[in-house]
């Protein structure tokens, strides 16, 4: 989850290079499996020019709740 944010905002401030593109297809093709059922619930929510993805920030916020459960 933190890769693909670090990647998004790579992308986002025009990072050039094909290595941005691959790193981000491995990034997308690993979390898009959990994160898709939830944007059909939350869809993202747009501010202008700006979207903030409250599928992404849910799962990361339940990924640390379940870790810090767990440990």
């Amino acid at each position: 989850m933190i890769g693909r944010m670090i990647v998004d905002w790579a992308v986002t401030f025009q990072a050039r290079g094909d290595w941005v593109w691959k790193v981000r297809r491995v990034t997308h093709a690993a979390t898009e499996p959990v994160l898709a059922p939830v944007r059909k619930v939350l869809p993202p929510v747009r501010f202008g020019g700006f979207g903030l993805d409250l599928a992404f920030t849910v799962v990361f916020i339940a990924a640390l709740i379940l870790r810090s459960i767990v440990w």
